[in-house]
């Protein structure tokens, strides 16, 4: 009985060392999935902040799409001006150039008469 004892109080120190081994393992297993939870949390949080960060910049890009669509409008707006704004210009300085030619043809005119005349006068003379 004595060794049967001894035997069973060995074989009880063994499965208490199992016992206590498998029982730090655990230990550091949880540590590692808490660590592991942890880390996943970060990555969701960090994961939905980038997913914030992407809408808030596609949001710009609109903004400014939107933005750069007016402002091509306004510049084709502003275009159609100017060209009207030339065509109006290139009429008057067509016309201004039409009437310092009529404006030199009546001076001409104006000296020949007046050539004219004197020549006349002094004819008379």
């Amino acid at each position: 009985l004595q060794k049967e004892l001894l035997k069973y109080k060995q074989e009880a120190r063994n499965l208490q060392g199992i016992k206590d081994a498998l029982q730090q393992r655990l230990i550091q297993q949880d540590a590692s999935v808490l660590q592991l939870k942890q880390e996943l949390l970060r990555a969701n949080m960090d994961k939905e902040e980038l997913h914030k960060q992407n809408v808030d910049l596609q949001r710009k890009v609109e903004e400014r799409n939107r933005l750069l669509a007016e402002y091509k409008k306004e510049l084709c707006q502003k275009d159609r001006h100017l060209q009207q704004h030339q065509t109006k210009l290139d009429e008057k300085l067509r016309q201004l150039s039409e009437a310092s030619y009529q404006q030199v043809d009546l001076e001409r005119e104006h000296k020949g008469a007046l050539l004219a005349h004197c020549t006349k006068r002094e004819a008379e003379e």
